[in-house]
């Protein structure tokens, strides 16, 4: 299961890496208060998020592992976003 601070982790990490990148727009256009909140979350910037702020994040990563044609329990703990990129782009070669 991935923990709540991992999952803000790999999502603040994909905005502030992506959020120009065309390939996650459309993503990242629909996601515009998950990904930030996840960033926010994820740097320290704020110490405590709403139940709705919280709702935001995990519909986020929700969406973010479904796009990337995954399960979340093949998201193991310690990954960050460029370890689970290579994940999925080494599972697609293997197709």
């Amino acid at each position: 299961m991935v923990e709540f601070a991992n999952k803000c982790g790999i999502l603040g990490e994909l905005w502030i890496n992506y959020k120009d990148d065309k390939q996650f727009g459309d993503f990242i256009e629909y996601n515009d208060l998950g990904l930030p909140l996840a960033y926010m979350m994820a740097e320290g910037l704020v110490k405590e998020i709403t139940p709705l702020g919280e709702q935001y994040i995990e519909e986020t990563f929700t969406l973010f592992i479904a796009g990337l044609e995954i399960n979340v329990n093949e998201v193991d703990e310690d990954m960050n976003l460029a370890d689970l990129l290579d994940y999925v782009e080494s599972k697609k070669k293997k197709k």
